[in-house]
């Protein structure tokens, strides 16, 4: 009996396994409730936020418009003969309804045509940079007027300034497949006809900036051109590639050998249709420039420097002394 007794005498580590036995059976069950697959667990959904632009879609479409601003700044203002920047201030995605609502009364409103998705995209423009573009484009100084609807044939040299804008859209947004035509002018009353009130638009905000006037273009893009193209810009844009060093090496030799446009020149000023009418040969025409005042050099006409005439043995040449910022 003594025996037995002290057969029934439990060591430490049989009552540990006594225990991990009893914890065992809850342990197993808590597994097998639990899914083997963590992916498949379910996560709630919201609706509402169907069909938007992730960050990594943004950046591209930030990237690719930086491009577009840049492009227009220096093709308009050699146009014009004057100052005019293009700047990207954000892109978001908004209700159509809302990008109506900001729209104000008096201003410029056209649809733009997308091909070859054949959808429209609205482009709105602030009147305030309007008189000036108009008094460029007809000879003057480009100076600021009074914001007020515009005449048949002051909206006719607007039209042909956005068929400018619409040609530097289709030169950045070719590498994704898009072309901008543009249509005609929309008045308020027909925005809303132009798709869904409720549809989410891509809403891209520009800040233009002219010697005497500033003010905001706007373009709104439907949802098929973010269903359908940005996963493509995402690709196109945001890969990382990397040459080797010989191919880089040939690509900057090839480039160095592209001639481009350059030349001399005094800073625009203007003269008396007068003065210009009693001109002969010998006769000494003042300009309006001050003597210290330099040159400036300029490549594919954007000025770089501001620079002086020389001569180097038989040839002209230019002393370059300031850069332009």
């Amino acid at each position: 009996m003594s025996g037995n007794k002290k057969d029934k005498t439990l060591k430490q580590d049989e009552i540990d396994a006594l225990f991990q036995a009893a914890r065992a059976p809850k342990a197993e069950g808590a597994a097998a409730a639990a899914p083997a697959d963590p992916r498949s667990k379910a996560q709630p959904y919201s609706f509402s936020r169907a069909g938007q632009i992730s960050n990594e879609q943004m950046r591209a479409i930030s990237l690719l418009n930086d491009i577009f601003a840049r492009n227009l700044t220096h093709n308009l203002g050699a146009w014009l003969r004057s100052t005019f920047e293009v700047t990207l201030v954000s892109a978001e995605q908004i209700p159509f309804n809302q990008f109506i609502a900001r729209i104000p009364e008096l201003s410029y409103v056209c649809s733009v045509r997308l091909e070859p998705l054949r959808a429209v995209s609205v482009l709105q423009m602030e009147m305030a940079p309007a008189p000036s573009i108009i008094d460029l484009l007809l000879g003057g100084a480009g100076a600021a007027g009074q914001l007020r609807e515009l005449t048949d044939i002051e909206e006719s040299i607007l039209a042909s300034v956005v068929e400018v804008i619409c040609r530097e859209l289709s030169a950045a947004w070719e590498p994704v497949g898009l072309s901008f035509h543009y249509e005609q002018r929309q008045m308020h009353t027909q925005i809303a006809h132009l798709m869904p009130v409720s549809e989410k638009t891509l809403c891209l905000n520009f800040e233009v900036r002219m010697e005497e006037a500033s003010g905001l273009m706007n373009l709104a893009f439907p949802a098929v051109v973010s269903n359908t193209i940005l996963h493509r810009m995402v690709g196109d844009w945001t890969r990382q590639r990397s040459h080797n060093p010989e191919t880089r090496k040939r690509m900057r030799e090839n480039v160095g050998k592209a001639a481009v446009g350059g030349a001399l020149q005094l800073p625009p000023f203007r003269v008396l249709a007068r003065e210009i009418e009693g001109l002969e040969p010998g006769a000494i025409l003042r300009f309006p420039l001050a003597s210290s005042r330099p040159a400036e050099f300029r490549v594919a006409g954007v000025p770089l420097f501001g620079a002086t005439p020389v001569r180097r043995g038989e040839h002209r040449g230019a002393h370059l002394a300031t850069l332009h910022k």
